[in-house]
């Protein structure tokens, strides 16, 4: 019986696009899925395996069924250099066909593998831009949800733009509403991001071609407050528990920000100018070589020593921005870190480069009143950032900075509105469950609890005798008989 509960129990193939933003929620999601008895694999490669597989194996210690199902990276049958498995790895524009094509390639290793996959895969729950899961999804005869990593605002946005097309009949610098939204959204054509105002045409064949891949899936999934991430660096908590309450502004403009050095210069000048303390996250590897240069030359790191710390490469950054000395977060608005900026409560400095963050800066700004705009007003064409013009000016950091670090009414109307926001989002971390389900999820918050997070559990019994069901049959792991799934989600 417990042979056949098995074969007939639900199982998510997850297969995310491999770069941060990306690779971050879709591990929170797998924890999620597998916390509803759900087994989980995650396709991954080697190099990428490395950056989250501590995070893998605590869940699975806690309980979880999780499994990784690795695949070699064509990099080099791709044109790629050797150990180049992320996007933020890539050392230019030009290669980024290269990665797509490498990707693709992927499609043949992992169909061979899936017949061996136990139980037999229920559903692929795919990243953005890896076309080919449309087609294996077909062949095996099973149901492929789509997961980008945009917010429902930035949806929205971009929907109402692409069925009104109201942003094709202004110039580039001309403002424009977009229409159908609730709240009144104001932006220019310079603003958009690339697939509704290219920057360059090298992208845009490959680009159609990954954008109706995306539009054809069963289903989509939105993401939303972000679990648990890894552990905390004493170094930084050190360094934060010797300032003041709220008076440290967090910089980090995301993990493949690709500005070029002379611009990052701007920004930290400005961070200096605002005589405030701060931490300043900055990219590791050759794209940061101009600005460690300049830090160097004219001594930069050396005269700010005594109110800023510079982080170079990865930072924890929701436990940082949960230390009570953070009073704002400078951010590009990726979606990724406008929801760890929210759940920590703080308000935020919006710096938009690409993509979709300009939608983001305006619901931070104009809808939920929780920002200050730094000024940024073109957006830049990624890995095109040196063909861009000055888009960060010193002033305008220094300026945006000190309205949000502000004591004054305004100021402090903002950080009430952010604390408020940020108890929501916290109380969007609750789970409805049942006894038994319960008590599988004990290891998972007791853990979760060290991170100082919040979570509750409210237990309402389940009717199983109600709904024809054996008693203490409260999971789809616990169905003798998938014939009863029907009777098990009644239920709910």
């Amino acid at each position: 019986m417990a042979s056949q509960s098995f074969h007939h129990q639900l199982h998510f193939i997850l297969i995310p696009l491999m770069s941060p933003g990306h690779l971050i929620p879709m591990i929170d999601m797998a924890k999620l899925l597998a916390q509803h008895g759900i087994i989980v694999t995650i396709v991954t490669t080697p190099l990428n395996t490395i950056r989250f597989n501590s995070i893998i194996q605590r869940a699975v210690e806690s309980g979880l069924s999780i499994h990784l199902l690795q695949l070699e990276f064509p990099s080099l049958e791709a044109g790629l250099p050797p150990g180049c498995e992320n996007m933020d790895k890539l050392p230019s524009r030009n290669l980024i066909k290269n990665f797509y094509h490498a990707a693709n390639l992927l499609q043949k290793p992992f169909e061979v593998l899936f017949d061996k996959l136990q139980p037999r895969p229920s559903c692929i729950i795919s990243g953005k831009n890896l076309p080919w899961t449309v087609n294996t999804a077909c062949k095996f005869k099973i149901p492929r949800i789509f997961f980008d990593g945009m917010g429902c605002f930035s949806f929205s946005c971009t929907h109402k733009l692409e069925v009104s097309k109201v942003h094709e009949t202004v110039s580039k610098c001309e403002s424009f509403v977009i229409p159908g939204l609730p709240h009144r959204i104001e932006l220019t054509k310079a603003q958009l991001p690339e697939n509704l105002n290219p920057g360059s045409e090298d992208l845009t064949e490959v680009r159609d071609k990954l954008r109706a891949a995306d539009n054809t899936a069963d289903g989509i999934v939105i993401n939303t407050f972000e679990g648990l991430e890894t552990e905390y660096v004493k170094e930084y908590k050190k360094w934060l528990d010797s300032c003041e309450r709220g008076s440290v502004i967090y910089a980090c403009l995301g993990s493949i920000c690709g500005l070029t050095g002379w611009q990052l210069i701007e920004l930290g000048l400005g961070l200096e100018a605002s005589n405030h303390g701060f931490i300043w996250v900055i990219r590791g590897g050759e794209k940061s070589e101009e600005l460690e240069r300049w830090i160097l030359q004219e001594g930069f790191e050396e005269r700010t020593k005594e109110r800023g710390l510079l982080v170079r490469g990865w930072a924890p950054q929701v436990l940082i921005l949960s230390h009570p000395a953070i009073g704002g977060f400078l951010t590009h608005c990726g979606w990724n870190s406008t929801l760890e900026g929210v759940s920590a409560g703080v308000p935020l400095v919006t710096c938009p480069l690409f993509a979709e963050q300009f939608y983001n800066e305006k619901l931070v700004v104009q809808v939920l009143g929780i920002g200050v705009c730094a000024g940024v007003e073109v957006a830049v064409t990624w890995g095109l950032e040196n063909k861009s013009g000055l888009v960060m000016k010193r002033d305008k950091v220094k300026e945006a900075i000190e309205r949000v670090m502000d004591k004054g009414e305004e100021g402090e109307e903002r950080r009430n509105k952010a604390r408020e926001l940020g108890e929501v989002a916290r109380n969007a971390i609750e789970k409805v469950t049942t006894p038994l389900n319960a008590a599988r999820l004990q290891k998972v918050l007791a853990h979760a609890a060290r991170f100082r997070l919040q979570i509750q559990l409210a237990e309402i019994k389940f009717p199983c005798q109600e709904a024809g069901l054996a008693e203490g049959c409260e999971n789809f792991d616990m169905l003798p008989s998938m014939d009863l799934a029907i009777q098990l989600l009644q239920c709910n």
